[in-house]
């Protein structure tokens, strides 16, 4: 079948000759709530990014099984014992690794399917990285100190022995992006699961399969109870919307847009709940004059075609020195012309499609919109069909307050600005309402030195790589709240309470 929107309703009342509904015919997984494997009253279509046909189709929830997920956690939170034994928390995350090793490979193939990943990209944050995530939550949580000491105090004339306690911040809500759909799930469910919380986890509409195979994997493959983990899918914003405002959740984590998290963050003002936001970034590459020009032009370039530049933390501002300019940008144009792009099943395919033709809307008119205003088109700039892949594009006399300096655009575009001096260059890479990654470039002493003057929450220095499962992630400014991944990640999920009492039998 083919189709060129993004989603297609199929309504659960529509009558096929066998007398099953068209829902239950089409739809290719389940919701998971309270641990079962349910279906909705109507299925979406979810469309393979480099054909644009449809790949399969997923329930599409509603408000009323949305509040049966929230229940389901609540309930499992409240009168289980989830929050209270870290020997089965600890069970059921290995378990849960072991299956996704074992499923492994049909995971990697629906990714490239539904995502438009790599087999690369699989081996990495599209699948293996965040499959190991799940793996250092579990080990973590066999040595992480729940308990603290504070020792006495005399107070009244007697001692008070005090002691603080970590436990689960409760019900969590779990809404995540298109672009890293495993990454970004398992980033926020294993340690949610490890501090003892319960969630019901929202799918992106545009890659909902592979979120709801998770789901089916924790049904089928742990002992983790039922209502613990409940994963939904959905075309309708009102499901989240009561995601957000229900009384009975405690706390939201969200991956996604800035304004969509500004919207979040709104929503759950009224029941003051723990919000953790990973958001938007406009990210710099800052070359020095002291620098391999060679080396920083192939990070710079390949790196901003990664997953066809969907990716929050890619550097897609691009800071060279004036004097280097031209021969800066003719390197990184060498190298956008040795990109590979196509079908993402073929494994010599660098670059894979973007998730949907809106999206590819959107990057073309952002480029068109920077022509306008100033900015020279070195290459690329090019829709390519079938699919919907986007040429590798390079931009010059970029304005640093321009819209494509300043908007995330999420596409493979690199907006390259001239900068006179390290002053000049930091000033033009914290000019921005984000900060959550960047790069630099240069003498390692004089590189460290201008990235410890960037605001922003991640750096890499002469192609470092900070992204792995020990490593706090996350934004300073507009990028968000919190930290994701390490020791931080498992603590965005545990409140703190402190307890005191009469040390027996002391007289002051």
């Amino acid at each position: 079948m083919g189709a060129q929107g993004t989603a297609a309703t199929i309504a659960g009342g529509q009558q096929r000759a066998d007398g099953a509904t068209a829902a239950e015919q089409a739809v290719d997984r389940r919701l998971l709530i309270d641990g079962r494997l349910v279906a909705a009253d109507a299925v979406f279509a979810s469309l393979n990014p480099a054909t644009g046909e449809v790949l399969g189709y997923a329930p599409d929830a509603g408000v009323e099984q949305a509040q049966a997920a929230i229940a389901a956690a609540r309930r499992a939170f409240d009168t289980t014992s989830w929050a209270t034994d870290v020997d089965l928390r600890i069970r059921c995350l290995e378990q849960l690794h072991q299956a996704l090793v074992a499923q492994r490979d049909e995971l990697a193939a629906l990714t490239i399917a539904e995502v438009g990943a790599t087999p690369a990209l699989t081996q990495g944050a599209q699948l293996d990285q965040p499959i190991e995530i799940v793996r250092y939550y579990a080990d973590l949580l066999k040595g992480y100190p729940l308990t603290e000491d504070l020792g006495n105090i005399e107070s009244r004339g007697m001692q008070h022995h005090r002691w603080v306690e970590k436990e689960a911040a409760g019900v969590v809500a779990a809404i995540i992006a298109y672009n890293y759909p495993n990454q970004l799930a398992l980033a926020k469910l294993a340690p949610a699961l490890a501090a003892g919380c319960t969630v019901v986890l929202k799918g992106a509409p545009d890659t909902p399969l592979i979120t709801l195979a998770l789901g089916e994997i924790i049904a089928n493959h742990t002992d983790i109870p039922s209502g613990v983990v409940n994963v939904l899918s959905s075309s309708d914003p009102n499901v989240g919307a009561a995601l957000t405002t229900s009384a009975d959740v405690d706390m939201v984590t969200f991956t996604g847009s800035t304004p969509t998290g500004r919207a979040i963050m709104a929503a759950a003002s009224d029941t003051l709940k723990r919000v953790f936001l990973e958001l938007g970034g406009k990210s710099a590459a800052i070359v020095l004059d002291d620098a391999d020009f060679n080396t920083a032009a192939v990070f710079s370039a390949f790196s901003m075609v990664t997953h066809a530049g969907q990716g929050c933390a890619l550097t897609s501002r691009l800071l060279v020195p004036n004097s280097h300019h031209d021969e800066i940008v003719e390197l990184v144009k060498a190298n956008f012309s040795h990109v590979r792009y196509g079908d993402p099943t073929d494994p010599k395919t660098y670059m894979g499609p973007l998730i949907s033709e809106k999206q590819r809307d959107k990057v073309d008119a952002m480029v068109k919109r920077a022509v306008a205003a100033g900015a020279s088109l070195v290459t690329g700039g090019e829709k390519v069909d079938p699919g919907y892949f986007y040429t590798p594009t390079l931009l010059t006399n970029v304005d640093p307050d321009a819209e494509i300096a300043q908007e995330e655009v999420f596409g493979p575009v690199l907006a390259v600005i001239g900068y006179d001096d390290d002053d000049d260059a930091v000033r033009i890479a914290n000019n921005s309402i984000y900060g959550l990654s960047g790069a630099i470039f240069g003498s390692a002493d004089r590189a460290l030195a201008v990235a410890r003057r960037i605001r922003t929450g991640t750096f890499s220095i002469n192609g470092g790589n900070y992204f792995s499962p020990d490593a706090p992630f996350g934004g300073y400014k507009q990028s968000g709240i919190g930290r994701e991944m390490g020791v931080a990640g498992l603590e965005e999920f545990l409140e703190r309470k402190t307890f005191a009492a009469p040390v027996v039998g002391d007289a002051g």
